[in-house]
């Protein structure tokens, strides 16, 4: 017979699927067929709450001076922005910056795992942050992508080194407006940011293989967070499609968990269960909040189904050298780089976006930074 603890637990489950949108029948979650990114943000919005509830205590009472670094629209002149990437250093003002800026996506932002890279991009002309770019160790398993790279189990263990996934990446306001999301993703694919990938892991040895590997960064993958990408898509300059559209998620996952409900699903794993961590050099916890969730959901005896949230999205892999699929399947030794000063990949979007968006799009001068606050100050 269920204890009371239990049986609570699953009802705050159901409860807080059904606030979210989901609809709980017979076992089984679903959400509404092709939600429009209201509905989407509706569904995020609880997982976002909670973590900007989470940060308060660290964040709040520096909100005022992290604000500084926001532009207000009468503050941007577009013929003069000039962006500069600036590498973020751990337990620095400008990690702090990073962790205030991602609280405001519309959907909840990890901190990234394993391998991360962190970059700010500041406009020189102001000292205005534009957007930021997070990096991490992406999935050991996608299905799209694998295929699109043509790997096999073996190939895929010891070549996904060097792949990233972009986990956040975009421009904050008032520069959003002015398109600046696509200047993120140009320079998320630029010389710089590969150079930096290999200041910071050249001679490392992999935690879990115990090899020594050479920091070759070919290629980035991404996903959409709301549908259709306004971002990826039709990202050109001449011929070049910078992000190539290879599939779509599966739908499942655990992030429908994260809206306050978490620690108490933590809780109840961690007492009735016991992680699996394949080898012995991962340590002895749960590998991640997706194990968490399962081995919760069993001991309750709830549908592993209720993993599938249904929301897929998008995947898109973004080739950092011409010969990409060829390195990343072993077939060459050498990836050949494209060569891409951020410099130059800003040139060509100031000319393909930035000055005809700001001529015929005068909302971003309308912005204030006091409307960017989380938290009330009075």
């Amino acid at each position: 017979m269920p204890t009371p603890s239990e049986t609570a637990l699953k009802r705050a489950i159901t409860v807080s699927l059904k606030k979210q949108g989901f609809i709980v029948d017979c076992g089984r979650i679903s959400f509404p067929v092709n939600p429009n990114k209201d509905q989407l943000r509706h569904l995020h919005s609880f997982a976002v709450m909670t973590k900007i509830e989470k940060a308060s205590a660290s964040l709040a009472g520096k909100e005022k001076h992290l604000l500084k670094y926001v532009a207000d629209g009468s503050e941007i002149i577009p013929d003069e922005i000039s962006p500069k990437l600036v590498e973020v250093k751990q337990d620095s003002e400008n990690e702090l910056l990073f962790r205030y800026a991602v609280l405001h996506w519309s959907i909840p932002i990890s901190s990234g795992y394993g391998r991360r890279l962190r970059f700010l991009i500041f406009d020189s002309f102001n000292g205005k942050l534009i957007g930021l770019l997070g990096l991490s160790d992406p999935v050991f398993a996608l299905r799209d992508r694998d295929n699109w790279i043509g790997w096999d189990h073996e190939t895929r263990k010891d070549r996904l080194y060097h792949v990233m996934d972009a986990y956040v990446l975009g421009a904050i306001p008032p520069y959003a407006k002015l398109l600046c999301g696509k200047l993120i993703a140009l320079l998320a694919l630029s010389n710089e940011v590969r150079q930096a990938f290999i200041r910071k892991y050249r001679g490392s040895t992999s935690f879990i293989s115990g090899k020594k590997r050479h920091p070759h960064l070919v290629l980035l993958t991404t996903s959409s967070a709301l549908g259709r990408s306004s971002i990826y898509n039709r990202l050109k300059i001449g011929h070049h499609h910078f992000f190539q559209r290879v599939g779509f998620t599966q739908g499942w996952g655990e992030f429908h968990f994260s809206n306050g409900i978490y620690e108490r699903i933590f809780d109840y794993a961690r007492m009735h269960s016991e992680p699996t961590a394949k080898t012995a050099s991962w340590g002895n916890g749960f590998r991640n909040k997706r194990e968490v969730v399962g081995k919760c959901l069993g001991e309750l005896g709830i549908s592993p189904d209720f993993m599938n949230h249904g929301i897929r999205r998008e995947i898109f892999v973004a080739p950092m050298a011409e010969n990409a699929k060829e390195f990343l399947c072993g077939h060459q030794k050498r990836p050949i780089y494209f060569d891409w000063p951020a410099q130059t990949l800003f040139r060509s979007f100031r000319e393909r976006w930035l000055i005809p968006r700001s001529q015929r799009d005068k909302s971003y001068l309308s912005f204030r930074k006091e409307n960017w606050s989380l938290w009330n100050h009075s």
